[in-house]
């Protein structure tokens, strides 16, 4: 005898603001935008499932793209969907939508059509590339849709998924699809480059994106990667980037990288966001898997080389601060030789502060932190964290949202 069992739902928060949302009348189409391989399709169908409605679920993540009749198709198989549930109606579930020219005008014309008629058909679409699925979202969508961002796998998700400690999760990173390879390290190292990093780059990015450089676009991700965690100028990466043209293309690309959800650059914290923008950028990998993975090192390696791992460590505390704010509030600071590696303006981490927060990361010996010191006697009314040796626990703060922390 055949036993239905419920899968278990790891990602719990994001799993229960969409199965609430999708449960109301109909109102918005919910966006759920994030990278590849952090979960969105495994959510969406569980969402399906949970709100016990009729539904067609449907991927336009093809090597070649598919045009907008495909869009026509699918849309009338949800209200059709929709017919048969009735009252309560149905859903319709479109992946990588994006990648369909011009799919926000044929999604903003059904979408309207429905409102007209009052079809009760609720709309999700997936994407794997924020910055690529706000652009025709803004468009043509404006007032019709919510966006609900799917992030890396946190710490605390991998930890009580798979069961990972924290230096695991410190070199493997946040990618559920790849915990079951570790055992094997050359097949989840190929499988984090192959099916992570050169699909984000060759589909999601190259695909989509006009670049005239695309062996610049590489070569930028890797540097990213060697450096994460680190300032590093323009005027330097210029220089060690072959044909790498200007600083505009360069922070270009760094944009379209980091909307991939792969690596970006974090502005100078500045009053001013001219002067953040013109600033040199503090390299961030978003998921620590990416650093190590192009860096062909093993896990040993990587522990005993402290001053790696404690590239992997900020590079993790920034990724996690990165995946829940707004890329505006992050930055980094220096003035003369006093340094903060992480800094949090008022936003959305920051609700109800008028006032920034200093980070800085230690994992070596308690020395005193001259760098937050400086920050706070030069902005009134700001605080300082220290993460790690001599503050709050590298696992604790991982562990938790960070607004548990900076709302302190």
């Amino acid at each position: 005898m055949n036993v239905s069992r419920t899968p278990k739902v790891y990602r719990r928060p994001i799993y229960d603001d969409i199965v609430e949302r999708a449960e109301e009348p109909r109102r918005f189409i919910q966006v759920l935008a994030g990278p590849r391989q952090v979960g969105k399709t495994t959510l969406a169908r569980q969402v399906m499932d949970a709100i016990g409605i009729p539904g067609h679920f449907a991927s336009a993540d093809a090597p070649d793209p598919e045009d907008i009749g495909w869009i026509y198709t699918q849309w009338q198989i949800g209200r059709q969907a929709a017919r048969n549930g009735g009252r309560a109606g149905g859903i319709l579930v479109l992946d990588e939508v994006q990648k369909i020219r011009d799919w926000s005008d044929v999604v903003k014309q059904l979408w309207d059509e429905d409102t007209v008629a009052g079809t009760p058909l609720r709309v999700m679409l997936l994407g794997s590339a924020p910055l690529l699925v706000r652009q025709g979202l803004s468009d043509s969508l404006a007032g019709r849709f919510e966006v609900i961002r799917v992030t890396h796998w946190t710490y605390a998700e991998m930890r009580d998924a798979f069961g990972w400690d924290l230096d695991t999760y410190l070199f493997y990173g946040g990618y559920p699809g790849a915990a079951s390879l570790i055992k094997r390290h050359d097949r989840w190292e190929e499988y984090i480059l192959d099916s992570i990093v050169e699909t984000n780059l060759s589909r999601d990015i190259l695909l989509l994106n006009r670049v005239e450089k695309p062996a610049l676009l590489r070569q930028l991700f890797r540097l990213a990667c060697s450096y994460s965690g680190q300032v590093l100028s323009y005027t330097k990466m210029l220089g060690t980037l072959t044909d790498a043209g200007n600083t505009v293309t360069l922070a270009h690309y760094l944009e379209l990288l980091g909307g991939a959800g792969m690596v970006t650059g974090i502005g100078k914290y500045s009053g001013s966001a001219i002067r953040r923008r013109a600033s040199s950028p503090k390299l961030l990998a978003l998921n620590t898997a990416l650093v190590t993975a192009t860096a062909r090192t093993s896990f040993a390696r990587a522990k005993a080389d402290h001053e790696f791992w404690g590239r992997l460590v900020q590079t993790a505390v920034g990724a996690h601060l990165w995946a829940h704010a707004d890329p505006d509030e992050i930055g980094w600071w220096r003035e003369g030789n006093n340094e903060v590696d992480w800094v949090i303006r008022p936003g959305k981490l920051l609700r109800g502060r008028d006032a920034p927060v200093a980070i800085e990361v230690k994992t070596g010996h308690p020395r005193g932190t001259p760098g937050t010191l400086a920050f706070t006697h030069a902005h009134r009314g700001s605080r300082a964290l220290i993460v790690g040796a001599g503050g709050i626990e590298v696992e604790s703060f991982l562990s938790t949202h960070p607004r548990e922390w900076l709302d302190g």
